[in-house]
């Protein structure tokens, strides 16, 4: 059973909160930078293709590290090592045939996708907003599928298709961090009646 959830759910849930918010801002920075530059110099938009999974890596594992650690969390623990993965695979396919990039992202976003739902509804029980991760993961997964197939496709460029992705991606942990910062002022506001 998870425990940390359930020994100090307040402060825990604070910390949810924060991370989801650090997850949208991050992802909302990087979807600008491969709108605004990504998809016009082929050197930054291959950086933010290999600075993503990377990113999705650190912050797996944050969470999981804060969420009682690896044993804890086998499904963050595998979506911390297919992030790294993908990033050095991203890193060796745009250097060798740029052209499967999306391949490469397409089976990435199914795999995460399906562990971030695994992780979702392992943790409904404990923390609020799971319900937006719970979609968050089946989209992802139906996106990579979506990826594989448009993979051939040579317009619009894999880096705005994977930013239209992790755009979503942001939405998703915006409505979540939202969701627990209403739910943490209606308690306050309840105690206090």
């Amino acid at each position: 059973m998870n425990t940390y959830l359930t020994d100090s759910h307040p402060r825990d849930e604070q910390w949810l909160k924060r991370y989801y918010f650090a997850r949208a801002a991050f992802s909302l920075v990087w979807v600008a930078l491969a709108f605004a530059e990504g998809q016009h110099v082929i050197a930054i938009g291959a950086a933010l293709l290999i600075i993503y999974p990377l990113w999705d890596a650190l912050a797996n594992y944050v969470d999981m590290s804060r969420s009682g650690g690896m044993r804890e969390n086998p499904t963050q623990a595998i979506n911390v090592f297919a992030s790294a993965a993908v990033a050095i695979a991203a890193t060796i396919v745009l250097h060798v045939n740029a052209s499967i990039v999306l391949d490469v992202f397409g089976v990435w976003a199914v795999l995460s996708g399906m562990l971030q739902l695994a992780t979702a509804i392992r943790r409904r029980k404990h923390a609020g907003a799971q319900w937006a991760m719970i979609l968050s993961g089946a989209q992802s997964a139906v996106a990579g599928i979506l990826f594989i197939v448009q993979a051939s496709a040579a317009t619009p460029p894999a880096i705005v298709k994977v930013a239209g992705y992790a755009a979503v991606g942001a939405i998703y942990f915006l409505v979540s961090a939202l969701w627990l910062a209403v739910g943490q002022m209606r308690r306050k506001v309840a105690s206090t009646s």
